[in-house]
């Protein structure tokens, strides 16, 4: 039994964490209550119905299921439209496919939060050699960093007054990066400082990892357009592929040719019997983020206590997403701590991670990803690019009780290495 195995010490500041997180608990508690009733109240409005789950091929017409789906979606992410898919099979793969839909040769975007997510590099074209990267098709790339993990509103807003800028990205996660990850609220008050000097330029957000952990969405703070991943938040731990983007009922016209072809759009795609996931995904969201945010305060709370350094957010921090960081030190720590998380896991819990290349990122990466679907990150997961300064980035947990026993033994195999 893993209770068994777990160090006296872990176990007594487990009891402890108890008490001293009951509060933290109680209000993530009332944000999951939040957002399960606007998503159980935007299932009654668009009368889901079982016929809505038949299985629907080929080139998948009529499919209404489908079509209620793309609404819920849109009314939850507080959007006019949405769009998705199995087809988009990743956050990565969401964000090229709205980017090549709505930038094209001469136009300029802008980068509102410094440097993107290592994924995100070599699509722009800032590094790599790829024929398909926006700046080899004419795309303009420009970037406004942070200053003290918050927006430089005054360079922005002094840019975008010249009126020649197409597409400005908001990226709300920290990514690979040390910044604090950004709120809603903050994205809401740099939308209106824009919409003061620009009427027209399009406020995207990539949205990955942020889902429902607030009781707003981006779309609901006046962004375009909003992108992320079914196989994170909005997936529920259920669904095993697929991506969404939402926003302006013209964008995402134009999203949806880029998708399928000019002249069908939205109107085709077959959902291969996986629209049953995707409802329930979704009516599943807020618990699997809830739980994934008690796995994440959970840690830091012990990590904390441990004498971990720089555990980022701290375990009485407001999280606008289900991130959480610790700083290692040196390349032992950090694959050692990945391998110890990976033998807590349910699957491949036999595997002995090792830092290797991964499609899409310039370093070598060390993931731990014991989870039911292949690098499903609403289930414990960590990863991290292997460089200085070593910071491993967990996320995940589909229920408490499972994270808590993986992180407890994960912790008590590290004590044992120290």
């Amino acid at each position: 039994m893993i209770l068994n195995q777990i160090d006296e010490k872990i176990l007594h500041l487990a009891e402890q964490s108890e008490q001293d997180l009951k509060t933290v608990y109680e209000k993530l508690d009332r944000t999951c209550l939040v957002n399960s009733d606007r998503i159980l109240s935007a299932f009654i409005a668009n009368q889901v119905s079982y016929t809505d789950f038949a299985d629907i091929n080929g080139y998948g017409n009529y499919d209404s299921g489908r079509d209620k789906l793309e609404k819920i979606f849109a009314e939850v992410l507080g959007t006019e439209d949405a769009l998705v898919r199995p087809h988009i099979m990743s956050g990565t793969n969401a964000l090229y496919l709205t980017f090549s839909a709505l930038l094209k040769h001469g136009d300029t975007m802008i980068s509102l939060t410094g440097t993107p997510y290592d994924s995100l590099q070599e699509m722009i074209g800032l590094y790599g050699s790829s024929s398909q990267s926006l700046k080899a098709n004419g795309v303009s790339y420009e970037q406004i960093d942070l200053i003290n993990d918050t927006f430089d509103e005054e360079a922005i807003v002094e840019r975008l007054k010249r009126n020649d800028v197409r597409l400005v990205e908001i990226q709300r996660s920290r990514g690979y990066s040390a910044r604090r990850s950004l709120p809603i609220s903050d994205i809401g008050h740099l939308i209106e400082r824009i919409r003061e000097v620009n009427r027209d330029v399009i406020i995207m957000v990539d949205n990955c990892y942020g889902e429902l952990v607030e009781d707003k969405e981006p779309g609901h703070a006046g962004a375009d357009i909003v992108v992320g991943s079914l196989m994170k938040n909005l997936g529920g731990g259920v669904v095993s592929s697929g991506g969404y983007v939402a926003g302006r009922k013209d964008l995402i016209a134009m999203v949806a040719d880029r998708l399928t072809a000019p002249g069908i759009g939205k109107e085709q795609g077959a959902n291969f019997n996986l629209n049953n996931s995707f409802f329930k995904g979704l009516f599943m969201a807020p618990k699997a983020v809830n739980s994934a945010l008690k796995t994440a305060v959970f840690s830091a709370y012990m990590l904390e206590k441990l004498g971990f350094h720089n555990v980022s957010p701290a375990w009485n921090e407001e999280r606008t997403d289900i991130i959480q960081t610790v700083e290692l030190g040196d390349r032992e720590s950090l694959v050692a701590f990945t391998q110890s998380l990976q033998a807590s896991s349910p699957v491949d819990s036999f595997v002995r991670v090792m830092p290797a290349p991964m499609p899409g990122y310039p370093f070598e990466e060390v993931m731990a990803c014991g989870a039911f679907t292949q690098g499903s990150t609403i289930e414990l997961s960590a990863d991290a690019p292997v460089i200085p300064p070593y910071t491993l980035y967990m996320q995940g947990g589909l229920s408490p009780e499972y994270g808590r026993l993986s992180i407890m033994l994960a912790l008590t195999k590290i004590l044992k290495n120290r």
